[in-house]
């Protein structure tokens, strides 16, 4: 079996489900906080076919992957929510937000411990775990970005002033063009999201991407 294969038949299960904790969470912290939408649509819930996108979730990330690219990253169908309907207005939908790259964090944290416990540096086991640390990672950051609609801008909408408050949700209106000027402007600093992913990689487990793609 290939080294490629390999990484494609583990990095798949991690994907699916670390994606589909993300949206879970954003699920029932929105279902928490007052609105059912997502409860009502089955979204709290771990299985991949409810939070699947095609490109986002599948051909995205993989290409990354297959290309041995530094930045792996992904993103799910989005979680439906009515914010008018959430407790503490903004914020309520900055909780919402922010919930879904958090548990991605904590998962390559909890991932890394396990590593570090138990001096995993070759094997299957050190594959899937060092790769549910890249790839959490990667969700992290990636959806931490503050440009409509990814994670973060529901944070930053929460403390931002009113003007730039507007300017998010003219974004939002322009549905396809902006995600194409959030593609270019992806594309033009993905070098330096690439740095803040391998530094976190890094700080959890030490020349992880070099081992992984070995």
């Amino acid at each position: 079996m290939s080294e490629t294969t390999q990484a494609l038949i583990i990095a798949l299960p991690v994907l699916f489900i670390s994606m589909s904790l993300h949206e879970l969470m954003h699920a029932y912290a929105a279902d928490w906080l007052g609105d059912p939408t997502a409860r009502l649509q089955g979204r709290i819930s771990v299985n991949p076919i409810r939070h699947i996108d095609p490109f986002l979730t599948i051909l995205l990330p993989l290409m990354l992957i297959l290309t041995r690219s530094p930045i792996v990253f992904g993103a799910a169908k989005p979680v439906q929510v009515n914010f008018s309907r959430l407790k503490y207005e903004e914020f309520g939908g900055a909780i919402v937000g922010i919930i879904g790259p958090l548990t991605n964090l904590l998962i390559a944290v909890l991932a890394a411990f396990w590593m570090r416990i138990n001096d995993l540096n070759s094997g299957l086991g050190y594959k899937i775990l060092g790769f549910t640390v890249v790839i959490n990672i990667g969700f992290f950051v990636f959806n931490m970005i503050p440009w409509p609609p990814l994670d973060g801008s529901r944070v930053l909408y929460a403390f931002a002033p009113r003007a730039l408050q507007e300017f998010m949700e003219s974004i939002e209106r322009m549905g396809m063009a902006g995600l194409i000027i959030f593609i270019f402007l992806f594309f033009t600093f993905s070098p330096g999201l690439g740095n803040i992913i391998q530094g976190l990689t890094n700080a959890l487990v030490p020349n992880l991407l070099p081992g992984l793609l070995s």
